[in-house]
């Protein structure tokens, strides 16, 4: 632990080991590494009152292990990946049983809480299947989105893509003729079964979709030469675990592109559309990108009516590359 928090001050250590050091706060910081969590999520999960879990997070906080951040009526938790303190975070994390007999029931009712939200995504995309395209022109122009996605990938041929969330897979249509192969993974067969039938209406042949989980994708690292992802992170309950799976199937000197929105207020889409962030800001995105050994190429806005889309590129760095600038 020394090596991970070197340079931190006395004070500090001894703040966040109080902070650790208390049967429910360890329970929150294991539960909160597998992802964000809201103070009612972890409300239900450890069977205590809001008052109290919400007293245990501000002592967390303050002791600098997590951190919270506000969308719009929604405040989210979860523990810190950089500065002084995420060495320590790690540490104590690691040395932590799953099967140990206090934990493994929180983490149980976790994947409770991840299943309900699973179900009521799917149930959303099986309502929305045959218009997803037009639900997402509800905000900012399709066909202006595209023609940045076309600019920012401009190679005469693209070689292999894969299209994570790829809904009705209208970005693999929009790529294939200069693909060699393209791939198509989501968890709704509703889709999948609009995106196949939009595939061979189209007669893409080198394209193909399948069931898969955007969190354990199915291929060996290094597979794919680009990788896109559009509109799907502000239904992901772990963004930056998208991106860094993503990062492991994209070829070194690959590309990667996210298409999402910028932050916003509208409450809305949570209950309607099943969104379970409120957009993202470039620091967020930019920071899971270099956590995956990505380096931002270029970022975009088109300002819509409410809602801003984001567009992010990265390049994946060669493994001596990061290897050297993480030493350094």
């Amino acid at each position: 632990m020394v090596d991970r928090i070197a340079g931190t001050s006395a004070d500090a250590v001894v703040r966040a080991l109080r902070a650790a050091a208390e049967p429910t706060r360890l329970r929150i910081l294991a539960l909160c590494a597998r992802g964000e969590l809201t103070v009612s999520e972890l409300v239900h999960v450890l069977g205590q009152s809001q008052p109290r879990v919400s007293r245990h997070l501000r002592l967390l906080v303050d002791g600098g292990l997590m951190e919270r951040f506000r969308e719009g009526s929604w405040v989210f938790h979860r523990v810190v990946h950089d500065g002084p303190m995420a060495g320590m975070v790690r540490t104590l994390l690691d040395g932590l049983d799953p099967a140990d007999a206090g934990l493994a029931p929180d983490l149980a009712r976790l994947g409770e809480v991840k299943e309900e939200r699973a179900r009521a995504a799917e149930a959303y995309f099986r309502r929305n299947a045959a218009e997803w395209d037009r639900l997402r022109g509800l905000h900012v122009d399709d066909g202006e989105v595209e023609r940045r996605i076309v600019d920012l990938l401009p190679d005469a041929r693209l070689g292999t893509l894969l299209d994570v969330g790829t809904g009705t897979a209208r970005i693999l249509e929009l790529l294939a003729p200069r693909l060699d192969r393209g791939e198509g993974i989501d968890l709704s067969r509703e889709m999948l079964a609009v995106a196949r039938a939009n595939l061979e209406r189209a007669g893409l042949g080198q394209c193909a979709v399948r069931r898969a989980d955007m969190y354990d994708l199915p291929f060996q690292a290094g597979a794919f030469d680009v990788v896109t992802i559009h509109q799907v992170l502000h239904f992901a309950d772990e963004p930056g675990r998208v991106i860094a799976e993503s990062a492991r199937v994209l070829k070194a000197g690959g590309r990667m592109l996210v298409v999402d929105f910028a932050p916003h207020e509208v409450e809305s889409l949570r209950d309607e559309h099943a969104h379970r962030r409120l957009g993202f800001a470039d620091t967020e995105v930019e920071a899971w990108f270099r956590a995956a050994g990505l380096r931002t190429a270029a970022r975009q806005h088109l300002s819509g009516d409410p809602l801003t889309v984001g567009i992010w590129l990265a390049g994946k760095r060669p493994a001596a590359e990061r290897t050297l600038e993480e030493v350094n």
